[in-house]
């Protein structure tokens, strides 16, 4: 037995050869530029023929900077509706505001949700704290222009994976500490929290999987420079690093059971309900990083994204 068939799922194990070269692993900064080329989807491999537009605003971010972010809504959206914003994955060093947007599609179409996803500024060509307050900054563009753009105020849900989970995690911090904008909920799959790296589970996976140890470095350092691990590094950069989880929004963690991310996003679960917070944490045994993305079609995932539907369905039923 391979050490893949050990620590995977075998589903999951299965597809793992043919990732590759295609998947970061042990990468160094000098293969970012490799990777990016991987991780840019267009726009039309997004929308495709769907029934939704796709409208580009330029906005100012960190420091006044134009930012661009693109508003996903059904065609014949005519009332509001709830708001849903996305960051994307990456590890804050790699994609656009495209990659992995495909569940914003859908909820335009089946909650006539007004969805709206940000090209937030990268590393290490724009350190920490520009990509978290870029995303802020559209966070609260996106609730200024609510009724321009359909959405109801008091239904906005973030949304992000991976380094995109953690920019949403420390963007929902900045909401609270801010005093806004509002949000009614927030939706971390597999997030990227912790610079520090030192959970048994951020020790385990290096070199297996997908997103593993060495990956993970490169990308905190080349967000962070010399404060990676150290004690200048704010709680909306990392989120692991907030000592206050009050007053959160309802809170959706999921992630797989065989990844570097797994433990920092149990305690971080664990801190929000210790809060006195409502949180959901799912851990899907055996699975790597990025599963549902990667293979939608094994069981495990399927498993996963019915999970995430299931728990927004329920949250935008709230009133």
């Amino acid at each position: 037995m391979t050490q893949e068939q050990q620590l995977f799922d075998p589903d999951l194990a299965a597809v793992l050869p043919a990732l590759a070269g295609f998947v970061p692993v042990q990468m160094s900064l000098d293969q970012l530029e490799y990777f990016r080329s991987l991780s840019n989807p267009p726009r039309d491999t997004l929308i495709g023929d769907g029934p939704v537009d796709c409208v580009d605003h330029t906005i100012h971010g960190y420091k006044g900077d134009e930012i661009v972010v693109s508003v996903i809504a059904r065609k014949d959206h005519d009332r509001p509706g709830p708001g849903i914003y996305f960051l994307h994955g990456g590890g804050m060093v790699m994609g656009n505001r495209f990659a992995g947007a495909a569940p914003i599609v859908q909820w335009a179409l089946k909650h006539d949700a007004v969805c709206v996803t940000v090209e937030y500024r990268l590393a290490p060509e724009h350190p920490g704290p520009t990509a978290v307050e870029d995303c802020h900054a559209g966070l609260v563009w996106m609730a200024t222009q609510a009724q321009s753009l359909g959405i109801d105020p008091g239904r906005i849900v973030i949304f992000g994976g991976s380094g995109g989970g953690g920019l949403a995690a420390g963007c929902t911090l900045l909401a609270r500490d801010r005093g806004g904008p509002r949000l009614l909920g927030q939706l971390l799959q597999c997030p990227m929290l912790d610079d520090r790296n030192e959970t048994p589970s951020a020790h385990q996976y290096d070199g297996v999987g997908v997103w593993d140890r060495t990956s993970n470095l490169t990308a905190w350092r080349a967000v962070l420079g010399a404060r990676c691990g150290g004690p200048g590094v704010s709680p909306y950069e990392a989120p692991a690093r907030a000592t206050d989880l009050r007053g959160l929004p309802p809170t959706f963690i999921d992630v797989g059971g065989a990844e570097t991310f797994r433990d920092e996003c149990i305690l971080f679960a664990s801190r929000i309900l210790a809060a006195g917070g409502e949180c959901e944490l799912h851990v899907w045994g055996g699975a790597f990083h990025g599963f549902h993305d990667i293979a939608p079609q094994t069981a495990v995932a399927q498993a996963c994204i019915i999970a995430r539907e299931n728990w927004l369905d329920r949250l935008l039923q709230r009133k």
